[in-house]
């Protein structure tokens, strides 16, 4: 049997074992060391100046943790984009809140300014304000950032920006991960770049990283023995992973340059196909990392489903995967409420993500077109 195509798979650059082994060297086998301060400087630095970032154990504990920075408890509301992963919304409910789910736009994909105004409207009317919004950088592109943060000021609800997929993507230029309140950010196996499992919270303010780490690390108090104050979490990245990170952020650039490529490949594939189309960026302001290659079918114009291709695909060991099914559609967020009509819901019947890995060869990517070329 062929050798198996991920439709996202770990691409080592090469050093991260010399950061590894300097962990081993020095003994720092521990949830801090100077692997993990040079992570977070060398993403500070990557990200841009009056930038704070925290190391932790996974992107989902960055955002229960921005949640908790924000004072969301039981009984509040939290508005979250419905098409997006369920680590986006799942930390909500950690906090014994209710996430209030909206539509996506037809353009990125992301959070509709229309529902999610009409969702505070309606929220407020009915005697409550939500207490954040959780916006989302879908498989890597940019939000509609100026129209979703005037809402936020509008009616003062702040963001937690969630770019565990869209790290090396701006919006006019401006790194994502750096526009709300906090951003998050993932370095779990499948992203763009991974330290095996691992997150970092993003904040312009000092003292909300320092409280984010102080959280993230059992909530110690200032004392020779050991004493507690308040509710703290074992959310801090490892020494070790943190060495991997630091070997990949140095290849980042090289990484987003393939994945653009893998997207150009599935744009020249289907140039001439009608009823196929590749998702890209709406205009020259949006610059997306690609992390995921993604298509939509017309079920009008074409005669096979996304199915048919996902099941060609697999007939030799090449993965491919629906798009994300919205929240607002799965079992265990059946109750919660919903603003919005059917895009996320569309795009989940009539979207397919396709191999998009920064280290595909060119066998491999011949092996994915000699399987795509009867749909084309």
């Amino acid at each position: 049997m062929s050798n198996r195509i991920y439709l996202s798979s770990p691409h080592m650059g090469g050093t991260e074992q010399k950061y590894v082994q300097e962990a081993f060297d020095t003994n720092w086998i521990a949830p801090l060391g100077p692997n993990v301060s040079g992570f977070e400087q060398a993403i500070e630095t990557y990200l841009g100046a009056g930038n704070h970032v925290a190391a932790l154990s996974s992107g989902t504990a960055a955002i229960h943790l921005a949640l908790i920075l924000l004072g969301v408890s039981e009984g509040d509301e939290v508005l979250c984009q419905t098409f997006t992963f369920s680590a986006s919304a799942n930390p909500i409910v950690y906090q014994g809140a209710t996430p209030v789910f909206i539509d996506s736009e037809s353009t990125t994909w992301n959070i509709c300014p229309i529902h999610l105004e009409a969702a505070i409207k309606d929220r407020i009317a009915q005697g409550t304000k939500p207490k954040a919004i959780i916006a989302v950088h879908l498989y890597g592109m940019p939000y509609q950032v100026e129209a979703i943060h005037k809402i936020s000021e509008t009616y003062g609800i702040p963001i937690i920006e969630d770019s565990a997929e869209a790290l090396g993507s701006t919006y006019k230029g401006t790194a994502c991960g750096t526009f709300g309140k906090i951003g998050i950010l993932s370095f779990n196996g499948n992203k763009i770049i991974t330290t095996s499992g691992g997150g970092a919270l993003v904040t312009n303010d000092a003292k909300v990283k320092e409280r984010a780490i102080y959280l993230a690390t059992q909530a110690r108090d200032e004392a020779p023995h050991y004493q507690h104050s308040t509710i703290g979490y074992n959310y801090r990245l490892s020494n070790i992973c943190a060495g991997i990170g630091r070997g990949q952020i140095e290849v980042l650039d090289d990484h987003i340059v393939l994945r653009r490529e893998m997207h150009a490949f599935y744009k020249n594939m289907f140039s001439k196909s009608a009823g196929i189309t590749v998702f890209e960026a709406p205009s020259t302001d949006y610059f997306s990392n690609h992390w995921l290659s993604c298509i939509t079918l017309d079920a009008e114009t074409v005669d096979f489903s996304t199915e048919d291709i996902r099941n060609a695909l697999a007939e030799d060991e090449i993965e491919s995967r629906p798009l994300w099914k919205p929240m607002h559609l799965q079992p265990v967020f059946k109750d919660a409420p919903y603003y919005g009509n059917k895009i996320a819901e569309n795009l989940f019947h009539n979207g397919l993500c396709l191999p998009s890995g920064s280290n595909l060869s060119a066998s491999e990517k011949q092996r994915i077109a000699s399987k795509l070329k009867r749909f084309v």
